[in-house]
């Protein structure tokens, strides 16, 4: 069950959520200490400087205090430094993943999340994890800007149509956390929620194994077929119209006009949907667009079995 009981801050749930805290709480000290010292020096001034005390020197200075404007510009650029340096550190572990963490797909859109294990198992709108393993989060929007937030992890990230992006965590306590959409999605945005179930690893490989599960590879590769890629996308190079697919995944690919481009994920969705768009070098753009005649998880698919096929 989810705590909803009260609570001034989430609970820290993953391995990001101390670091993350300790930065904002390091913004709170910074801010607090300010107030406190403005709003004292304000009420000091403006009792020793009251109308009518003849006590005080009112003579109006004519040197210029270079030390003082050294002093205020000084430290305030040290501690900006200090809060962009951390930050930065931050921003970049949170959206690397570390080598071999556990992938999930994620498709949102209007109003849910669609979630894909490696295994083929999927869910709506509840996340399942083990504990103390990195999970991959991939994500598209099949139709407007959403945002992935998990307050207990600290994670927040814009899912976009038409292109991947990636966060990562590890959870480090077992239970059920919230996870919102933290972009306005639309009229039932509101309702566009979910949960992280984080179990002990023997409970999460027991729960994966339930039910009927077909690896996205395989139902990339029976959509393949389906869709008759294999006509043009012969394996023998001599032959092929289109250019060949095994070992293309991760390989630096030559365009028309001298260009180069990286055969990652949103290379390969880009040529699937708009294959015109980056036409490889020696071929011509004789492939057709399928935007709309498949979806998202279908893409999934398709781009599973590709990657698939990387090593001969």
């Amino acid at each position: 069950m989810i705590d909803d009981g009260f609570r001034l801050f989430p609970a820290q749930a993953s391995t990001h959520a101390p670091r993350v805290d300790l930065l904002y709480f390091f913004l709170l000290g910074v801010a607090v200490f300010f107030t406190v010292l403005i709003a004292a020096l304000i009420v000091y001034f403006s009792i020793k400087y009251r109308r009518g005390n003849t006590r005080v020197d009112r003579t109006p200075s004519v040197g210029h205090p270079f030390s003082m404007e050294i002093v205020w510009m000084v430290i305030p650029l040290i501690i900006s430094m200090v809060v962009f340096g951390w930050g930065a550190t931050l921003y970049f572990s949170a959206y690397r993943p570390p080598a071999g963490a556990m992938e999930v797909r994620v498709v949102a859109k209007q109003w849910m999340w669609k979630f894909q294990h490696g295994s083929g198992r999927r869910e709506i709108n509840t996340l399942h994890v083990p504990l103390g393993q990195p999970v991959k989060l991939t994500m598209i929007s099949e139709d407007v800007i959403h945002s992935l937030y998990v307050p207990a992890f600290r994670i927040k990230r814009d899912v976009l149509p038409g292109r991947y992006s990636e966060c990562w965590f590890e959870a480090t306590r077992t239970g059920e956390f919230h996870l919102f959409c933290a972009e306005y999605c639309g009229t039932n945005h509101s309702r566009m929620t979910g949960s992280v179930v984080v179990m002990e690893p023997s409970a999460y490989e027991a729960w994966l194994g339930g039910g009927t599960n077909e690896l996205p590879a395989v139902a990339g590769k029976r959509l393949f077929e389906e869709l008759r890629c294999a006509s043009c996308h012969e394996p023998d190079v001599g032959t092929a119209r289109c250019p060949p697919l095994v070992g293309l995944f991760g390989r630096e690919v030559k365009l028309a006009g001298g260009a180069r481009a990286t055969a990652d994920e949103d290379y390969l969705r880009e040529s699937i949907v708009h294959p015109s768009a980056k036409v490889v070098a020696g071929f011509q753009p004789l492939m057709p667009s399928f935007d709309g005649q498949v979806d998202e998880e279908q893409l999934i698919q398709l781009i599973a079995y590709i990657k698939s096929l990387a090593t001969p």
